[in-house]
């Protein structure tokens, strides 16, 4: 039985929209971080699945950007919630409020 484009795409699909879900639904930034981190790397794996199939390699070669953003993203990310949390002991995204000082 050989792994289809279809099951690929359909992965991602799924793994995309609970990316989506957790942005959404999630309150926790950590969490809400992994679920961006979640939603990039179903882009990847598109870009790698579609790029095989074609033949073309240009879409793998734009997954090192993406992995290169996405690290970048999550470092500095990270940072925000640490500073976030030493100032309000909180990462709960709802009660956190920048502009009110």
């Amino acid at each position: 039985m050989e792994v289809t484009l279809n099951w690929f795409l359909s992965l991602s699909a799924v793994l995309f929209a609970i990316g989506v879900l957790g942005v959404l639904f999630r309150r926790n930034a950590i969490v809400v971080f992994m679920s961006v981190e979640l939603m990039l790397n179903s882009v990847n794996l598109t870009l790698v699945a579609l790029s095989q199939s074609m033949g073309d390699p240009d879409g793998q070669i734009l997954v090192f950007f993406v992995i290169a953003v996405a690290a970048a993203e999550a470092a500095v990310g990270l940072a925000i919630v640490i500073a976030i949390f030493r100032s309000k002991v909180t990462v709960d995204i709802t009660e956190v409020n920048l502009f009110r000082h």
